[in-house]
């Protein structure tokens, strides 16, 4: 029987996740740069016309392809592919009598796919799916943002700064170096595959909001040239501190000495008005209504929040291990955040540091790049940080208040009760598996992600004895506003090779040549889900476009349509050597949420569920992660003797 579905389907398919890059190894959001630098000046495909009015940033941006429709047939071949592994004969037949009859001449299917194909030629769309995307997966969701949507980096110890004050002056040092690049336009774009990849949500990231509203929210973006200061948060007290004073950005010592100060002026905790952003977005609406009504300075100073550079938070904590961390990043205490801006850094009392990112106008890799960035040239010392002097003419850091009546206070008790209430029902564990990583699996001749997406796999045979539908985030950043894809991790390949490698009477060289046959069937999946030929938004997109009143096609009203796309392990990559760690939620109930970092020597897993026992997972991670190389170690070359 198919597992009963309890999340609608926009839940269900909505992709809480960064996504990865589909190349046979991870790409660093640095390395994506040092790429862009050789590249900039070569020869580009017929077609990609650099309009350098546009400034280097967006100088592709027009001549990107546009997000294909692939064909009817294409689709229903896929999808009916990604089934097989998933059901019982008898369900697979049924499918397959759906997906003809959607596909026949006279099939539903034939009229929704011209009809998609005019929008995709429709001047007025640069990406068919774009709006509907947004809207259905982030926008119109309901969810609390926190911890359904939001997603955290951990950062690596700096143990030159382990005073707060100093941690949060060389980031945000080294973050308004990158905003001005953005704002200037003169980042230089990513590359994948050698073509230039779309820019467009960049202008997200700095100076810009998620606002909550009924019945999808909406977000805002506000002049960088007039909202010259970053906010900072101190037991959830809220002040700018501006960036620019006198046409000069303030330098490290200058940071360093405003964020002291606002250590200093928060000395109590203040009513926490930000965490009513952790709330289920139509409570946060109203809650947000109310607030504006208790005193009309409220409203100046929501936008002063929303119209920031960026957040910095300042935590009274101090986490040391990696589930700490994680937990600290990720979601917090529920109150000393602003959960709607896409970007706040947060930096705690022990000095350790973090990240946590917004997602609905932004997938990962941009803020990935971003927060690599901040590191490596606070690591590397490519930014002066040293410079001692301070202007005695800067300002106070200024207090952004709000009038909190008995009303607004009755909301933000029900929001930190709320959030207390979701956030226990989860459970988090981190895998740090130590034994090898992304320079022993190339040695394997593998596809690093490939080979940890088998890990998962296996992993989760092990744990349940069967494999279920598994999603991870593909790129289609290479077409105008690309955002992702599905690819299906789950194929006749993968479970073959799962059922082999728990099977003792097996044996090894049978079990190389299985995972050798998954390793390629996943990388073909995710290759073609990049290539905008995946059968998830394709077949989202054509449901779209049914009229009010017709009848739904068979094929979405099979049992298999809602079960092989809810994401029992929703899965995603992004590595960075300056990271002990990143991750997000799961999907659906009955589901773990994976994100995992490939690194030369280890491997990194979160694991987020709501009680599954993520700590079993992380066991069976381990597990996996040695059998795979116990298995492929055999296959190596021996060295070549020097004599």
């Amino acid at each position: 029987m198919l597992a009963s579905i309890v999340r609608s389907e926009a839940r269900s398919t909505t992709l809480r996740h960064l996504f990865r890059q589909p190349t046979s190894a991870a790409i660093t959001p640095l390395r994506i740069s040092a790429m862009a630098q050789t590249r900039k000046n070569s020869s580009l495909p017929a077609g990609y016309v650099e309009d350098k009015s546009k400034g280097p940033m967006l100088r592709f941006q027009e001549s990107l392809p546009r997000l294909p429709v692939p064909t009817l047939e294409e689709t229903a071949a896929r999808y009916y592919q990604s089934l097989k592994p998933l059901l019982s004969p008898q369900e697979l037949e049924n499918s397959k009598k759906a997906i003809d009859a959607f596909i026949a001449p006279n099939g539903p299917g034939r009229k929704l796919q011209e009809k998609l194909v005019a929008r995709r030629e429709d001047p007025k769309h640069k990406n068919w799916l774009y709006e509907w995307w947004n809207d259905a997966a982030y926008l119109s969701y309901r969810d609390p943002v926190v911890p359904y949507v939001s997603y955290f980096y951990s950062h690596r110890d700096d143990r030159r700064r382990r005073d707060p004050a100093k941690r949060a002056a060389a980031i945000t040092t080294a973050a308004l170096e990158f905003k001005k690049m953005v704002d200037q336009g003169t980042l230089e774009p990513e590359y994948m595959k050698k073509l230039p990849i779309c820019m467009d949500s960049y202008k997200w990231m700095f100076n810009a909001s998620r606002v909550a509203a009924k019945p999808a929210d909406y977000p805002v973006k506000f002049s960088a040239d007039e909202h010259k200061y970053i906010l900072a948060i101190r037991k959830n007290q809220f002040y700018k501190i501006y960036h620019e004073v006198g046409g000069k950005q303030l330098n490290t010592a200058e940071l360093e000495q405003a964020f002291k100060r606002v250590y200093e002026l928060a000395a109590s905790r203040a009513p926490a008005v930000g965490a009513l952003t952790s709330e289920n977005r139509d409570v946060w609406t109203d809650a947000r209504a109310t607030l504006l009504s208790a005193d009309p300075k409220n409203a100046k100073a929501l936008e002063a929040i929303e119209a920031s550079s960026f957040v910095v938070c300042l935590d009274d904590a101090a986490p040391v291990t990696l589930e700490e961390r994680a937990h600290q990043y990720w979601h917090g205490d529920g109150q000393n955040r602003w959960y709607d801006k896409p970007l706040q850094f947060i930096v705690n009392d022990n000095g350790t540091s973090g990240f946590m990112g917004e997602h609905s106008m932004m997938d990962g890799t941009p803020t990935h790049r971003l927060n690599d960035f901040v590191n490596d040239v606070i690591f590397n010392n490519k930014l002066d940080f040293s410079d001692p002097s301070v202007r005695s003419n800067l300002p106070e850091p200024e207090a952004v208040k709000f009038t909190v009546t008995k009303e607004v206070q009755a909301e933000i008790d029900r929001a930190i009760t709320d959030f207390s209430n979701v956030i226990g029902q989860h459970q988090l564990a981190v895998q740090a598996f130590q034994g090898y990583g992304k320079g022993l699996i190339k040695k394997f001749k593998c596809s690093p992600d490939a080979y940890v997406q088998m890990i998962i796999q296996l992993a989760y045979y092990k744990m349940y004895g069967k494999n279920r539908p598994t999603y991870e985030s593909a790129a289609t950043r290479r077409f105008q506003q690309g955002r992702t894809e599905t690819c299906r991790s789950v194929s006749e390949a993968s479970v073959a090779f799962c059922k082999a490698a728990n099977d003792a009477s097996v044996d090894d060289k049978t079990k190389v040549e299985l995972f050798r046959k998954a390793i390629d069937s996943h990388l073909e999946y995710i290759s073609a889900a990049s290539d905008g030929k995946g059968v998830d938004r394709h077949l989202f997109g054509l449901k779209r476009l049914l009229e009010p009143n017709q009848e739904v096609p068979a094929l979405y009203q099979d049992p298999a349509y809602g079960y092989s796309s809810s994401w029992y392990l929703s899965t995603s990559q992004l590595s960075s050597e300056f990271f002990n760690g990143y991750g997000w939620s799961q999907v659906i109930d009955q589901g773990f949420g994976i994100a995992y970092m490939i690194n030369e020597n280890s491997l990194n897993f979160n694991i987020v569920s709501k009680g599954l026992g993520s700590d079993r997972m992380s066991y069976y991670l381990n597990e996996a992660a040695n059998d795979l190389r116990d298995l492929l170690t055999p296959t190596l070359e021996a060295p070549k003797s020097k004599l």
